[in-house]
């Protein structure tokens, strides 16, 4: 019998992986449970991984002998790899694995899965929500209208909002989650221009956008959204030099990274006007600090890293692992395969 471990958390509760893998294959499979303290206690680097929740001793001891392990937080560090010496799969059920070293699990024989598109729905619906509430000051006429303050004078045509609709809306990144949110503009009537290296233009042809260069798409976007992943080459992408380039008064979302974004300058240009609003739902540092220069500056909307927050992704996260493991159970090879080189080296891993 194949034991498996569920390192679920307060968002992909453990129960969750369990009736996922028991739908997902036939096959007997023995279960430990582990409860990470993630989201209720912020995630953040454990050990030599990044965004994990609990500790490696914690994991070790759930681990046990378990030769699986479906997970979103778990820390599979060089230690605890290392010391799992029974351990063949680790299914991460996040866009990216990064809660995982991935030449550890290469060097000890364990095949990473992950779980590429599992909340693209969920957040491309909170990006275009930030859209909408920073475009026509919701929240901040909201907090006003409860605070008994009648905002009448945002009619006045200096104070109106924008429409979607006829404006041009530049999109960073055309993954999973920016083709969502690219045909939700389109529907709105909104022109979507599309800045990603890794896009051609033949990829994205009847798809309605226009495909850009990254400087082109900040000077004639009156919305600019970020969806690119966070990588040494994408840390602030957009910072003091290019954020220059936006038209006066345009609005800047940010729901995919904190560090795709420098941060530092926005404040300044939020100000002056040069920014006309902000609306980010990550972070530089998470949670921000209570003195983060932002909380004072003018037309910010600020959420705590919701965008993914919906039953629908956790459920979906977990068929997605779920799915993994039982190939790997049937000698077949994942589809999401973090470290492929381990498939070379080791050849067959089943249990």
């Amino acid at each position: 019998m194949t034991s498996v471990l569920a390192a679920g958390d307060h968002f992909v509760h453990p129960e969750v992986f369990v009736d996922a893998l028991r739908r997902a294959t036939t096959r007997e499979l023995r279960f430990d449970t582990l409860k990470l303290p993630w989201p209720v206690e912020p995630f953040g680097p454990v050990g030599n991984v990044q965004e994990a929740s609990g500790t490696e001793q914690r994991l070790l001891d759930a681990l046990g002998d378990n030769e699986i392990v479906a997970t979103q937080m778990a820390p599979f560090t060089g230690d605890v790899l290392g010391a799992a010496e029974n351990l063949k799969f680790v299914g991460v059920c996040r866009g990216g694995p990064v809660n995982v070293d991935l030449q550890a699990a290469t060097d000890n024989g364990v095949i990473v899965s992950y779980a590429p598109g599992r909340n693209a729905a969920a957040a491309a619906e909170f990006a275009v929500g930030l859209m909408l509430a920073a475009l026509r000051r919701i929240p901040g006429s909201d907090a006003e209208l409860k605070d008994g303050n009648w905002r009448g004078d945002y009619y006045a045509y200096e104070n109106a909002g924008i429409e979607l609709e006829g404006s041009t809306a530049g999109l960073v990144g055309y993954g999973a989650i920016g083709r969502i949110v690219a045909r939700v503009l389109r529907a709105f009537g909104a022109n979507v221009l599309v800045a990603d290296p890794f896009v051609n233009s033949a990829e994205v042809a009847g798809e309605g956008v226009e495909l850009v260069e990254l400087e082109e798409l900040l000077r004639r976007s009156s919305v600019v959204s970020l969806h690119a992943r966070l990588t040494p080459e994408t840390r602030n992408l957009l910072n003091a030099d290019n954020l220059k380039l936006l038209p006066e008064g345009a609005v800047l979302v940010n729901s995919a990274r904190g560090g795709l974004l420098d941060y530092a300058p926005l404040p300044d240009l939020l100000r002056t006007g040069k920014l006309g609003a902000l609306a980010v739902d990550v972070y530089d540092i998470e949670p921000p600090p209570r003195d983060w220069p932002l909380f004072d500056a003018p037309n910010v909307i600020t959420t705590p890293h919701l965008a993914g927050a919906t039953r629908q992704t956790a459920h979906r996260a977990a068929e997605i692992v779920a799915g993994e493991v039982a190939r790997f159970l049937d000698g077949q090879r994942p589809r999401f395969v973090a470290n492929p080189d381990v498939l070379a080296k080791f050849g067959d891993l089943r249990p």
